[in-house]
């Protein structure tokens, strides 16, 4: 089931998420849910707070990307991380052009390290510890942004977003358009 995504200046993403327990329930539909909702989106990361649940849940996906069709193949590479916690940073910080689907139509220059250590549960919660690279750990880090109350325009310098008011008021007011569903803040 496709879920609504919540939008900038909903309370709900301002909040620290809280850790869920294995008992969580129903937690497989809800990644389901959280998978169908991200692909339909075009996103390759959701947290739980997106779809207005503040509880420390991420999916993330990646597809490859035909140009010539214009089309998106199958899901090569899908992870779920339940109570992620990043524990080291390492290598160099890098710019990199974020969105966020709670944050339509804009996309910044973000600076992060290029690669985290992150400890989580999968959905059958057994417990993992990656290191995560590249595109990867661009999102892990953007999600986990997500899971603390913080959208990636909180990284942004201030001149950037005051540059950005009108545009984020805009979309805090409803006055923006999605091929997706979004819940507002009203």
């Amino acid at each position: 089931m496709i879920l609504p995504i919540i939008g900038y200046g909903h309370p709900t993403l301002r909040k620290t998420a809280q850790p869920i327990d294995k008992d969580y329930p129903n937690l497989k539909e809800l990644v389901a849910n959280m998978f169908e909702t991200m692909y339909a989106a075009d996103g390759v990361g959701l947290a739980a707070p997106q779809v207005d649940l503040s509880i420390r849940v991420v999916v993330i996906g990646f597809r490859p990307y035909d140009e010539k069709t214009d089309t998106y193949g199958d899901a090569s590479e899908e992870h779920v991380l339940v109570n992620p916690e990043i524990l080291e940073y390492r290598g160099e910080k890098k710019f990199f052009n974020e969105g966020c689907l709670s944050v339509p139509d804009i996309h910044e220059d973000v600076l992060r390290p290029e690669s985290v250590v992150v400890k989580y549960y999968d959905a059958d919660w057994v417990e993992h510890t990656d290191v995560a690279q590249g595109l990867y750990a661009r999102v892990v880090q953007h999600e986990v942004d997500h899971l603390d109350g913080k959208v990636f325009t909180d990284r942004l310098s201030n001149l950037r977003r005051t540059m950005l008011r009108r545009r984020l008021n805009d979309i805090a007011s409803g006055k923006v358009r999605t091929r997706y569903r979004m819940k507002m803040n009203k």
